[in-house]
């Protein structure tokens, strides 16, 4: 990305911005006058197709590199602490406390793979992490591949992702980004002597999958545009990089690709994947060089993936299956006529992973909404499930390299307990706590209550609440509740837990989760009635949540409150154009609310391969219904609850000029008083800050935004 342009407009612009705010501020001081929103110019475009016309005032705001838009940006970013003076010292206050509560000198439960045992670890008041090895014991001498701390000096963001160790335990891949725009660059380090290879790969998805032979590397090419990893390319290490060959081009836009490796070590898998259908091509490890061979080729809506044991595919697909089911094939075999069950369809249960062993399957499934662990033997054909003891809970498979173990290592969470690591014996069926996240402070679980309620639709589905709180809440339709939603792509937000949320819990707040449809607690046809041409059930689901809690007496309207982020902002974006009179207040994090603009836009990221989620505009009937939906699109002269928006510069995901936008055009229409922040992160992209602490700073501004609203001012 070419750096910006600090021309003398851009100076002169952030100073009038700016000076316009600051004398507003005084204005207020002195008379009591709220300081003067920015000024943001109209610049009408149109937009015409399939014979309808859109006037789009602010379009020009994407503009990324125009001084203007950079200080239209920094003067919101004024606006806003203008606003919020006043709570500066409660936000840091705020800050620490949550920052206080998280142990700064700890580190990961350490998992065994070729020989060695690896983990990470963090060191008091450092933002990043440390990754290390022992080898053979974990007495051994301590080994620091990667100190991203010393990494990191003289970046305002820098991440590290894609860690891959060659076959030799010699050799280190890793991925870097210093924008925060999934642009990952791949470096090489040699472990025994410390050095890091001159070479580098750029625009990458930030991870490689080695051959067998430690010097040849695989690895995803983005498009710079539109972030699509869209080429798998093979280097040798010890060759120059002009030398890498591409062996697969992804020419069908709607798709990405990626390569990976085997957890039997014996094949290199390429991925290709739309939002409804997959295909996978695979090389023996041995035989880096060799032609890869297509296990089955795409089809429409075919979706499935693999894992390999011995001398069969294991694939998990919806051939026939909406909720999924297990099949297996020979290697050398691997069409879908060749594909034998393992385990069948079920309509009230949905198969979401699996993990193989040498006598055991463990595959993690989700039923009445909860996921559950299912461990089958294949030495006595018996199977049986973990008992979680909980009624809202979270358990997932963790890290299990070895084929030959009876252990099983997993992850477990709920509302009120703190993530935890455990490990499984399947042969005697005894649990092993490695590790409870330790929350520091006075921290007690037994202090907060959980408990799931079910909201009933106009159209008579029952939507699961997930909620939390601490014991004496009464239900007097007084308390100040937050409640969170997402409902896009059947990704499902669990009911983890969270130290941070506990600076809510006890000043007073419910926390609740609507599990709406678009989301998959359900199965797969909570998804598909959430989505597309069914979307709207998503933005209805969420307000019959709220109206069902308000009905419940856990809050009122004066005192609830709305958050989603990302496909969730356009969640609450939808919500508060409908039903708008339901929510004191509402935060949209990195929202998506220009629909119908973005999914029209090829050139930017994630369009050409969301078609299958949102539907393609370029139709006239998903551009319509699209249209009717779109936050953007829907903002009217009407009032609008207190807002708070956020968005980063360099976001990949959610383009900046998306929350901007919406912001300018809210200003210009809502008939309201309330307010309305908007907050850039300039260093910053869909994730937020990268370390581990820094990204709290945005969270008490968003904290301190509720309780501001409800008057708590400690």
């Amino acid at each position: 990305m070419k750096k910006i342009n600090q021309a003398p407009i851009y100076m002169l612009n952030v100073f009038l911005c700016v000076l316009i705010i600051l004398s507003g501020c005084n204005m207020k001081k002195e008379s009591g006058m709220v300081p003067v929103p920015p000024i943001v110019e109209k610049k009408p475009k149109e937009l015409t197709i399939h014979g309808d016309t859109r006037i789009d005032n602010y379009y020009w705001l994407n503009e990324r590199e125009n001084p203007d838009v950079v200080a239209y940006l920094e003067a919101e970013n004024e606006y806003t602490k203008a606003l919020m003076s006043g709570t500066e010292k409660f936000q840091e206050d705020l800050y620490n406390e949550i920052v206080g509560r998280i142990k700064q000198d700890d580190e990961s439960v350490p998992y065994k793979d070729n020989g060695y045992y690896y983990y990470s670890r963090y060191e008091e008041g450092k933002e990043y992490p440390i990754y290390c090895r022992k080898n053979g014991s974990l007495e051994a001498v301590e080994e620091i591949m990667l100190n991203v701390n010393e990494m990191a000096v003289g970046h305002e963001f820098y991440q590290v992702g894609g860690l891959s160790i060659s076959p030799n335990n010699k050799l280190l891949a890793f991925g870097v980004d210093t924008v925060s725009r999934r642009l990952y660059t791949i470096h090489i380090k040699n472990l025994d002597t410390g050095e890091i290879y001159e070479f580098t790969v750029p625009n990458t998805s930030g991870s490689a999958a080695w051959a067998n032979d430690n010097k040849t590397i695989f690895y995803s090419q983005k498009d710079e545009g539109t972030l699509r990893s869209h080429k798998i390319f093979r280097r040798d290490i010890t060759k120059p990089a002009d030398t890498d060959v591409e062996v697969f081009h992804e020419a069908d836009e709607t798709y990405g690709c990626g390569v990976y490796r085997t957890k039997s070590e014996k094949y290199l898998m390429i991925s290709c994947y739309s939002t409804l259908s997959n295909e996978y091509r695979f090389v023996e490890a041995d035989n880096p060089h060799a032609d890869f061979k297509i296990v089955q080729p795409r089809e429409k809506e075919l979706e499935y993936s693999v894992s390999h044991f011995k001398d069969k595919f294991y694939i998990v697909t919806n051939l026939d299956a909406t909720n999924f089911r297990l099949m297996e094939t020979p290697v050398n075999k691997t069409e879908k006529e060749n594909w034998k069950e393992v385990i069948p369809h079920r309509k009230d249960v949905l198969l979401e992973d699996i993990e193989i062993y040498e006598n055991f399957l463990v595959i993690n499934e989700r039923k009445n909404g909860l996921s559950n662990l299912r461990i089958m033997n294949f030495k006595d054909d018996t199977e049986h499930y973990l008992d979680f003891g909980e009624e809202v809970y979270v358990a997932s498979i963790s890290i299990n390299p070895d084929f030959n173990s009876n252990i099983l290592r997993y992850g477990y969470s709920s509302l009120t307990t703190p993530y935890s690591t455990f490990d499984y014996d399947m042969e005697t069926k005894e649990k092993t706590l490695l590790k409870e996240l330790e929350v520091i402070g006075d921290f007690n679980k037994e202090n907060y209550e959980a408990k799931r309620l079910y909201a009933t639709t106009k159209d008579g589905v029952k939507v699961p609440i997930s909620l939390v709180y601490k014991k004496g809440v009464k239900t007097n339709g007084e308390n100040p509740l937050l409640l969170y939603g997402y409902g896009s792509y059947g990704h499902t937000i669990d009911p983890f837990f969270s130290s941070v949320r506990l600076s809510l819990l006890d000043r007073g707040f419910v926390y609740a989760i609507a599990h709406v449809r678009g989301g998959q607690v359900y199965g797969r046809e909570w998804y598909d009635t959430g989505k597309m041409l069914k979307k709207k059930n998503t933005f209805t689901d969420f307000i019959d949540c709220a109206n069902h809690l308000i009905e419940e007496n856990y809050t009122s309207p004066e005192h609830l409150y709305a958050m989603g982020g990302s496909a969730g902002g356009l969640l609450v974006g939808a919500v508060i154009n409908i039903a708008p009179e339901l929510f004191k207040g509402v935060i949209a994090a990195v929202p998506f609310v220009d629909v119908v603009t973005t999914m029209l836009d090829e050139s930017i990221p994630l369009t050409t391969g969301e078609y299958d989620e949102w539907g393609n505009p370029n139709e006239k009937e998903y551009y319509d219904y699209i249209l009717s939906y779109s936050p953007y699109d829907n903002v009217e002269a009407k009032d609008y609850p207190n807002l708070l928006v956020t968005t980063g510069l360099h976001d990949s995901q959610v383009q900046y000029w998306e929350p901007a936008k919406w912001v300018a055009k809210l200003r210009d229409m809502k008939t309201d008083d309330n307010l309305l922040l908007l907050h850039t992160n300039m260093d910053a992209g869909h994730g937020g800050a990268s370390g581990r602490f820094r990204r709290f700073k945005e969270t008490a501004l968003e904290y301190v935004f509720l309780f501001k609203l409800e008057g708590i001012t400690e």
